[in-house]
């Protein structure tokens, strides 16, 4: 979820695990062909690589439009249009050689002049842009400019040593206008058709640069209306992988004709609460939905078990920038929950609502056990489903709500976790505000000392769980069904489909 808040009023961060409308028909990749189709939950709301903020579309578009780096399915960050990058000694200047032979869509092939548009497009610095970055995470760049070495030379305005995961962003033709119509990249796969409610069409990229890749001539991504619905599709054969499973609707699979994959997720399913909003602005009543709450329950409702349970706003599939430390700290207190809502001035209880996209199963089983628990300490949890573009818009973009729930993505990088809580940040929907967060987050970038850095992580972590920031249950395992027929589809960490690798079996 990012620059969040762009186009398509974002979300999802954010966001994540499925949408949309159920569609007939489509090719079936069970006739023996090579063609797959993927099953999807949320409709497509972007093909534009710098104003996508939807997770749901990035998966997608993963296959389509290539950065300088490229995250794989390790959560490792790797040279992909870029060979390599020099880093200047105060993280400043990023100095990246561009890869030969490498074609676009249309045809035309790869050079520095591309990704001098790209960049500065997604920056906000074209002379036809008022300086107002597509891409928010690009926001601090001040200058690209290419060299005499096919090389892009990008200056920031001050240092940031953790820059260098936000140049995934995609790169396209200079002066190419019409990404969300007619997406052209350098991927896998190219763009051929988007039906809407039904499916987006991708097909093999004769010219890839990578040699042998992709394997598929086709892939279709077909829009189901929710996870009922594509494991319907996934036993009638119209299907061929569903990501975002729960252990109930995977374990009604047919194991010798499907396999389910798993990977920690890295993302992190969030029972927001609006910090700027009566009652939720007193950091007592957060705290006591904190206590109120048992996140192994939710986790045993709604994913089987398949999930992690959560105190911050990180995962530990973030590993060492994660702080242990800090585990137990909302263990499920109902008296503690009573009194400080009584201490609020709420002993008599208090009414909520929930605004959640009902094309999540996952959000709204989450909502319906959250409100069964709550009501033990008082609160009555009123439950309201909206479809994705009315979440979009409502709570997302316009943060018109009290309560959500909802999963947030991130690249695999502590610092694209953290970075959507400081105060007046475009992603940062729940309206969190800490002057020393803040500050932190600011003198990051300005680290090159991994251990420095992971300290002050650290300190976000617990000032975040000190304010009771908001309240998080899971990090869901992704379980994905993945036909017998198919080899080489791999899970990764963040949310991405990458059908590059995936073959007959």
């Amino acid at each position: 979820m990012t620059n969040f808040v762009r186009k398509v009023a974002a979300a999802a961060l954010v966001l994540a695990l499925g949408t949309g409308i159920c569609a007939c028909g489509g090719t079936s990749s069970s006739q023996g062909n090579n063609n797959v189709t993927v099953g999807i939950t949320q409709e497509p709301s972007s093909f534009d690589p710098h104003t996508v903020v939807a997770a749901g579309d990035k998966e997608l578009i993963f296959n389509i439009y290539e950065g300088l780096y490229k995250f794989d399915s390790t959560g490792s960050l790797n040279p992909c249009l870029a060979t390599g990058v020099d880093i200047s000694e105060d993280s400043s200047v990023y100095t990246f050689t561009i890869r030969d032979r490498v074609k676009f869509h249309n045809g035309d092939t790869l050079d520095a002049d591309d990704v001098v548009y790209s960049l500065k497009r997604a920056a906000g610095l074209l002379d036809s842009q008022d300086g107002t970055a597509l891409t928010a995470e690009l926001d601090c760049v001040a200058d690209v400019e290419k060299n005499d070495k096919n090389q892009v030379v990008v200056t920031l305005e001050s240092p940031d040593s953790e820059m260098l995961s936000n140049f995934t962003v995609g790169i396209i033709p200079d002066g190419y206008t019409e990404c969300d119509t007619a997406p052209v990249g350098t991927g896998p796969f190219k763009f051929v058709s988007y039906t809407v409610g039904q499916s987006v069409v991708l097909a093999k990229n004769p010219d890839y640069w990578q040699s042998g890749l992709p394997y598929l001539d086709t892939v279709t991504f077909k829009i189901c209306a929710d996870m009922d619905a594509g494991l319907l599709e996934l036993q009638n054969g119209n299907i061929d992988i569903f990501p975002y499973l729960d252990r109930d609707h995977a374990d009604q699979l047919d194991p010798s004709k499907f396999t389910i994959e798993s990977n920690n997720s890295n993302m992190v399913q969030v029972f927001a609460l609006n910090n700027s909003v009566e009652p939720l602005n007193d950091v007592r009543v957060r705290e006591a939905i904190n206590l109120a709450v048992n996140r192994a329950d939710i986790i045993n409702t709604t994913m089987g078990g398949s999930g992690t349970e959560l105190t911050t706003a990180m995962s530990p599939a973030m590993g060492e920038y994660y702080d242990t430390s800090l585990d137990g700290t909302y263990t499920q207190d109902q008296d503690k929950a009573r009194s400080l809502l009584a201490d609020a001035g709420y002993g008599n209880g208090l009414d909520l609502t929930v605004t959640v996209p009902s094309n999540y199963l996952i959000h709204v089983n989450t909502a319906v056990e959250l409100a069964s628990e709550l009501s033990e300490v008082g609160i009555n949890l009123q439950i309201t489903q909206v479809d994705w573009a009315t979440w979009l818009d409502q709570v997302y973009t316009n943060r018109d709500y009290q309560t959500t729930v909802i999963a947030l993505t991130s690249d695999f990088a502590p610092y694209d976790v953290l970075q959507r809580y400081q105060t007046g940040a475009s992603g940062n929907f729940i309206n969190y505000s800490n002057s020393d967060v803040d500050a932190l987050l600011e003198q990051i970038p300005t680290l090159t000392d991994n251990d420095a850095k992971i300290d002050l992580y650290h300190q976000i972590l617990a000032l975040m769980v000190k304010d009771s920031a908001s309240c998080y249950i899971q990090d869901p395992t992704t379980l994905t069904a993945v036909s017998t027929r198919l080899t080489g589809y791999s899970v990764y960490p963040m949310y991405v489909q990458d059908m590059s690798t995936v073959k007959l079996a």
